[in-house]
């Protein structure tokens, strides 16, 4: 399983982002060199924004003074920095569901709105890829929506300041990394600014979109390569909690198949058909996993299956928008995912 949603300046960088999916840039650096990316940032610290303070799960950080080269870590950090109007020098390598540069298409054209160079990637597939991040010689690290561990942050921490995640790994709202972002770069207003404008986006689509309000959602995991059990993803995973956004509500079969702190839980493919919802939502590696999954014979059991209320998306890139929502993928989510939930939802 992979682990595989503004301000004029902010709203700048995300007009045409949905079209720029579709264009396929990329513009990515994948070099290691620490001088091949340069600090950009469109935007200015707040008057009186540092020292700060941000508490989070592995400790407490301060931040001196306003950051110049900040790296990121996990796959949310780096779109909510950009939102905000700095360009990291740094950032991971989004190894599923990225370009040809391990880069989004959507964070890419904002950096070229922007006027930037692209940030170095690096691979975190085998943990936060330490000696890459300090050859860049990053003064912060951005991480509030990663899996870095507790040894990871210390190393880490002897070379920038780290802001973590609030609670545990892998399940900050986006709001919350945005909001944490904001603060550990001297950039509170503008955050709440992009915030509220990203927001209205999501209200105005659930408004245009009924047919979501109240809708029963499990988001699961499917793969043909093992139909033994179902994965479904936590209430907490930024992915499910989006749609809940949209008005959508978590089913009852959700409930106790996630242990806390966790935001993936297994079930056995044995009680598929007690997996009530109106609507199943997954993705998947090949469009004929699909015909697979629904032709399984207890897989093939799961209500929502068997009724046609069954969106599996099969384009990588739309996969990890939603999987990764943030300022600069939610105008990609609403163009393009959200019209096959509601497809999936009406059964057409």
């Amino acid at each position: 399983m992979n682990r595989a949603s503004l301000r004029t300046s902010a709203v700048a960088v995300t007009v045409g982002l949905a079209a720029a999916l579709l264009a396929g840039c990329s513009t990515g650096s994948t070099s290691s060199d620490a001088t091949a990316t340069e600090p950009t940032a469109t935007t200015s610290a707040e008057a009186d924004a540092f020292p700060v303070t941000i508490e989070h799960a592995l400790g407490e950080t301060t931040i001196e003074e306003e950051p110049t080269r900040v790296a990121t870590l996990g796959w949310t950090d780096q779109d909510h920095a950009l939102s905000l109007g700095v360009v990291p020098v740094g950032a991971t390598k989004l190894t599923w569901g990225g370009n040809e540069a391990g880069s989004s298409d959507w964070f890419d054209a904002a950096v070229e709105e922007a006027g930037a160079e692209a940030p170095v990637r690096y691979d975190d597939s085998d943990g936060a890829p330490i000696d890459e991040v300090a050859q860049l010689e990053p003064d912060l690290i951005l991480a509030t929506n990663s899996g870095i561990t507790e040894a990871e942050y210390a190393k880490l921490s002897k070379i920038a300041p780290v802001v973590a995640y609030p609670e545990f790994p892998w399940t900050t709202p986006w709001q919350t990394s945005l909001e944490m972002v904001g603060e550990a770069l001297g950039r509170s207003d503008l955050a709440a600014e992009v915030e509220a404008d990203t927001q209205a986006a999501i209200d105005e689509a659930r408004e245009a979109n009924p047919e979501l309000d109240g809708a029963s959602l499990i988001y699961g995991y499917l793969t043909p390569a093992d139909l033994s059990t179902v994965g479904i993803y936590a209430p907490e995973d930024p992915r499910v909690a989006l749609l809940r956004d949209f008005g959508m509500v978590d089913a009852d079969a959700v409930d106790g198949a996630i242990k806390e702190g966790e935001f993936y839980g297994t079930v056995s493919a044995e009680r598929a058909s007690d997996l009530e919802s109106d609507v199943l939502l997954t993705w998947v590696e090949k469009p004929n996993d699909v015909k697979t999954l629904a032709e399984d014979d207890l897989v093939g059991q799961i209500p929502a299956i068997e009724s046609g209320n069954f969106y599996a998306e099969s384009d990588k890139s739309l996969a990890m928008a939603s999987t990764n929502p943030t300022p600069l993928s939610i105008p990609v989510i609403i163009d393009t995912v959200i019209p096959k939930v509601v497809e999936a939802v009406t059964g057409s």
